[in-house]
């Protein structure tokens, strides 16, 4: 069997060295799209992994027989046609715990930054904070504050839970929606205690539109939030989107946003990646950030190791 490995999307080095002491070579030289078949099959890789840039579509299963791994550094596995790999035989593993906290971070990043206008301040103090400092301090001076406010949560897996125990430590209430989880113990990691919890039961969704203040979504695809869905709820409220790009739709949340129903909303997902619409990336009244959830030092080294240790599982 080769020893080859193409980490085509980057590995941490943690994760790298775990492979290189199996006695496996990892190649993270990236190879073009279209590229990628033919250098697969030439070389004989064993196994492949990739995040989101990468795709690994039926075109690329078929020409690669010799493939036995396909890995995904990462939580959603769409840019993989995963059913297809498992008919052909293939190891199709991600890592699904390993960047939750990250993600739950920059949801409460965008949170912060919104309702105390920090987002957009960002952008205004460098053009005109000379020029205008008193009027701009007049425009941000009706900040809220997060504690005792409602989140609502649509999606109670590892990430869903990660943004509940951040949540009731700012002193917030919690809704949490996941039609696969009735309630979850949060074992909240609070220095000094030991080992304090709270139990969360899940709610119906109409609840959780209805009575939230900021809500979150985390759930793996699909258009979930529409015009609809944002008429259910509270106006002013906030929305955040880091799971995927499409789970709330564009046009309605532009609409939400211009007529007030929705306050600020923040993406970190998109539809169209890597060209957002401009309307989005322009809209005044949103907090951006270029996908990059998992996107820590922690992150990375727990992905780069969890990823290493399944295929070295699925190879040996």
């Amino acid at each position: 069997m080769s020893k080859l490995i193409l980490a085509n999307d980057g590995i941490d080095a943690s994760g790298k060295a775990l492979l290189e002491k199996a006695g496996f070579t990892v190649v993270t030289e990236k190879v073009a799209q279209e590229n990628l078949s033919a250098e697969l099959n030439a070389k004989k890789y064993a196994a492949l992994t990739v995040r989101s840039a990468t795709k690994v579509r039926k075109d690329v299963i078929d020409a690669c027989p010799d493939l036995k791994v396909i890995g995904r550094g990462g939580v959603g596995m769409d840019n993989i046609d995963v059913d297809y790999a498992r008919e052909k035989g293939k190891a199709v593993i991600n890592t699904p715990a390993a960047s939750s906290n990250s993600v739950a971070e920059l949801v409460f990043s965008h949170l912060f930054g919104m309702v105390r206008f920090v987002y957009d301040s960002n952008r205004k103090m460098p053009a005109s904070g000379n020029t205008k400092f008193d009027e701009l301090k007049k425009n941000y001076a009706k900040g809220s504050e997060l504690r005792g406010k409602t989140i609502g949560i649509i999606g109670f897996g590892r990430i869903g839970q990660c943004v509940a125990k951040i949540g009731l430590g700012c002193g917030m209430k919690i809704l949490a929606f996941d039609p696969f989880v009735k309630e979850a113990k949060l074992d909240l990691d609070i220095d000094g205690l030991t080992n304090p919890s709270v139990l969360v039961k899940t709610v119906p969704l109409e609840e959780l539109y209805l009575k939230s203040d900021f809500i979150t979504v985390h759930v793996p695809g699909g258009n979930l939030i529409g015009e609809p869905e944002i008429g259910m709820m509270k106006s002013g409220v906030f929305l955040v989107n880091t799971a995927r790009g499409g789970v709330i739709n564009e046009e309605g949340l532009i609409k939400g946003l211009d007529s007030g129903k929705i306050a600020h909303a923040a993406l970190d997902v998109f539809d169209n990646e890597p060209t957002p619409s401009e309307k989005i990336l322009h809209h005044p009244k949103i907090s951006l950030t270029p996908h990059i959830g998992a996107a820590t030092n922690e992150a990375q080294e727990r992905i780069g190791i969890e990823l290493a240790e399944k295929i070295i599982e699925a190879l040996k």
